[in-house]
This record gives structure tokens, sequence and C-alpha cells, in this order.
């Protein structure tokens, strides 16, 4: 079984996170590669409504309620402790990529997205990443690319991880 390639975007809070997964999910997908995302949430989240059947079945007792229609599939599970990313990477299958966002204190691959806005210091090593994604340069060794340049992230994504 070959192991999916994991990246982790990450930054501070408003620094543009979500917005640049925008933009690579759409590169990606344009030169054909499935992709799964995964956000980490530290405050907890509910997607299921209250009344609808799936609420009902767990609300009567179900620990893992599952909703699938001829094009979509969603697993809720209670847990009894946060996973680890790699517990929930574990449970994604036939896809090219794992894109997550958060995990800035995680142990996979980075692109940071920095804003000179923010007025603070890189959040990661330059170890830790693969680019830097921005809207002022920085010289610490890794690709510094401007913010909205998702073809050019995305071509390092590739050489990075999708090597054929």
């Amino acid at each position: 079984m070959q192991t999916i390639p994991v990246l982790s975007i990450v930054g501070t809070s408003d620094s543009g996170k979500t917005t640049l997964l925008e933009k690579l999910l759409p590169e990606l997908k344009g030169r054909g590669y499935r992709v799964a995302t995964i956000k980490h949430d530290v405050h907890g989240f509910d997607i299921d409504k209250p009344g609808k059947d799936t609420w009902r079945h767990a609300q009567a007792g179900a620990d893992v309620v599952v909703i699938a229609s001829t094009d979509k599939v969603a697993m809720i599970e209670k847990t009894k402790r946060e996973l680890s990313l790699d517990e929930v990477i574990s449970r994604i299958v036939d896809v090219d990529i794992i894109l997550t966002e958060g995990y800035k204190r995680g142990n996979k691959r980075k692109i940071e997205v920095y804003r000179a806005c923010m007025k603070r210091e890189l959040l990661c090593s330059p170890d830790e990443l693969v680019a830097i994604a921005s809207d002022t340069p920085f010289d610490i060794g890794v690709p510094c690319l401007d913010i909205n340049d998702a073809a050019g992230l995305v071509d390092i994504i590739e050489a990075t991880f999708l090597k054929k």
C-alpha cells in the first residue's frame, strides 16, 4: 500500500490559509489529481442538524453515523479523544495528496502563509517548509512565492510530492 503524501497549509489566524487552499485545489484538480483536505478545528464543530435523521441516530446512541447518497458519503464518529493527524489520515483512501489546513505543530511538511501586515516572525523553521506563500519576500533558503501564485505553488507541490 502506497503512502499518500501530506502537506500542511499553516499560518496564523486570518492569514489566508483557506483562501490559499481555494486556489490550490482547482489548480491540482486541473492537473488531474485527486485531493483530500483535512481542516483542524481546535474549537470543536458540529455538522449534523438537529432534528434530521442522522442527528436523531446520534441522539439515540449511535457512535458512528454514516449518510450516503449517489455522489457523497459523510461519516460522523464520536471519539473519546482528539485523533492524531496520522489517525485521521489513515482513514483516507483513493487520493493522490492530502492537504491539511492547520496542524502547524504537526510533523508534516508545510507551506506557510505569511502576510506582512501581521508583523510577526515565521511560525516554521526552514527545514519544515516546502515553500512560503507571502505578500513580502523572504530569503531563508526556501522558495517564497506570491500568495496568489497557485500555479507556482502547485509546481513545487508536484515536484516535491507528486513525481510521476
